[in-house]
């Protein structure tokens, strides 16, 4: 009897290690089972493909106007800016009296905005909550000096003296703040010159989308460096806007309205998230007791451990991919309706969030995709590389590294494109793809006969080591598995411990259409408990 009843549990484990392994259409066809997670998955895509898009176009407003409020602000406050940067700076001057000028001039421009802008802008606190300018200097200390005989005497301390003009000093007639001692400037000794202040202007552009304005703060900072002592001064401005509450602000027509229903709309793709959490959850929860029961039967039959790869056949790591993406998006959500009300306004975190998790509920469709022999090669082939593939990185990294230190250290005087690191990185990767070879050997700088000797050793022995060596062993990685995966759907996967215990499993046919007395006994002792597993997938 004893021996009888151990045979109906392990019978009844094969029939739920069955049901969990089919595909939702071979749930429906042996079950009748209706596959609510696949079509919530299908909704799910839907909405939140989107929600990203809404929220994109959106997000490409409040990027047009930053960077359009920076270039105004290029024209307003930079003397003879020509509307094109040079290299990482806006302008540069090379004289005294240009310095003088373009200093005087951008507070000039400062307390005539509100006359010459076309902007709606308006003067904002600084950190000290004072409106107006603050212009700082930096020097080397009293006692640096440059002699006509070549002598020199530094003090490498720096000292940095400030003072801040008010909108009542800058109306002053005539102008006696340009007679202060503070901006009569000693060049042999002067580092840099940083002009601060504060602006605040609205995005009514969003009202012609039906959505509430953002109201933005403006820290401008103009940076006059001389702290090369060339004989040029580069002038760098910089912008770093961010978007607070509007204050007293009142909208009517069908703004309001629209907002409501995108709020809605959000409120919706949480509730669908959160359904979709839950019932992976669950499915993980339930994977995790079929895995424990299959270890005991197998352990009590077969007198051995089950291998971990056949552990880890219950953890579906789509179940796994879709509640992270689950969370980023109701995360993500929650921080647009914040958004779109105006209670925070953290665009790019959103955007992280939203952008994520749209892209593994898109990569999640490849599951559903895999139940096909067609289309499962590639999931297959992925999995098989993936360990050599790492692998063979690691080695291939260590020669990158190599390269990036050597041409930063060897070119990056010479070369814009190993002027650091991270430029160099890229500039390798560019090269191992093709992309812009011609450039990178022309651009080098021909002033040192041995550099450029270098140079062309060092760039033909990388793009020959990279492209014709590495990237094709790279290949022949994934080919070869590609070939492996090939020959086994031909020929037959080798079967694991979990598909041996399966074999005593009856055909589909069977299970569907003809269930044996023995099947009916097995499935009428299941205790309420062992019900649950037949929902796993």
């Amino acid at each position: 009897m004893a021996l009888l009843d151990s045979e109906v549990k392990e019978e009844c484990l094969r029939d739920d290690l069955k049901f969990y392994f089919m595909s939702p259409c071979e749930k429906y066809r042996a079950r009748h089972q209706i596959p609510w997670k696949l079509g919530l998955q299908i909704l799910k895509i839907v909405m939140v493909t989107m929600q990203l898009v809404r929220f994109g176009l959106g997000n490409q407003l409040v990027v047009a106007f930053k960077e359009d409020n920076t270039v105004a602000f290029k024209h307003l406050f930079l003397k003879g800016y020509s509307g094109v940067d040079e290299d990482d700076y806006s302008c540069s001057i090379y004289t005294q009296e240009d310095t003088y000028e373009s200093i005087f001039f951008t507070i000039n421009q400062y307390h005539l905005l509100k006359n010459i802008s076309l902007a709606p802008l308006d003067y904002g606190e600084n950190e000290d909550n004072r409106i107006g300018l603050k212009v700082c200097k930096q020097l080397y200390k009293k006692g640096t000096t440059f002699s006509s005989n070549e002598t020199l005497t530094i003090d490498s301390n720096i000292e940095t003296d400030c003072v801040h003009l008010d909108l009542q000093a800058l109306s002053s007639v005539p102008q006696d703040w340009k007679q202060l001692q503070f901006f009569t400037l000693e060049f042999y000794r002067l580092l840099q010159v940083e002009i601060s202040f504060h602006l605040k202007g609205i995005d009514l552009q969003a009202i012609q989308s039906h959505e509430l304005p953002d109201c933005y703060v403006f820290r401008n900072k103009i940076t006059f460096d001389n702290k090369a002592h060339s004989g040029k001064i580069k002038i760098y401005f910089d912008s770093d806007a961010s978007i607070e509450e509007c204050k007293a602000l009142n909208m009517s027509g069908s703004i309001q309205k629209n907002t409501q229903y995108v709020l809605l709309f959000d409120a919706s793709v949480i509730v669908i998230c959160l359904a979709s959490l839950i019932l992976c959850t669950r499915s993980i929860v339930l994977a995790l007791r079929l895995q424990k029961k299959f270890q005991n039967v197998f352990l009590k039959k077969y007198k051995q451990q089950v291998c971990d790869a056949n552990q880890w056949e219950f953890i579906s790591g789509w179940y796994v991919l879709v509640i992270i993406s689950d969370l980023m998006t109701i995360i993500g959500s929650i921080l647009k309706m914040e958004i779109k009300v105006k209670y925070l306004t953290n665009y790019d975190l959103c955007s992280i969030l939203l952008g994520t998790s749209t892209l593994f509920v898109w990569v999640g469709v490849i599951r559903y995709l895999g139940y096909f022999q067609a289309y499962n090669v590639l999931i297959l082939t992925m999995q098989a590389s993936l360990p050599k593939v790492l692998r063979f990185c690691a080695c291939a990294g260590m020669i990158y590294l190599g390269y990036i230190f050597c041409g930063w250290i060897v070119l990056g005087p010479y070369h814009e494109k190993f002027e650091n690191l991270n430029l160099v990185a890229e500039c390798l990767f560019s090269l191992v793809n093709g992309d812009d070879m011609f450039a990178t050997f022309a651009q080098i700088q021909q002033k040192s006969v041995l550099v450029w000797l270098f140079s062309r050793l060092y760039l033909y022995s990388f793009i020959s080591l990279f492209i014709y060596m590495i990237l094709s062993l790279f290949i022949a990685l994934i080919t070869d598995s590609y070939d492996t995966i090939k020959k086994y759907q031909q020929n037959g996967f080798p079967e694991t411990d979990l598909q041996e215990f399966l074999k005593g499993c009856y055909s589909k046919e069977e299970y569907q259409e003809e269930p044996t007395a023995f099947q009916s006994q097995a499935c009428c002792r299941r205790k309420g408990s062992d019900d649950d597993l037949m929902l796993i997938n």
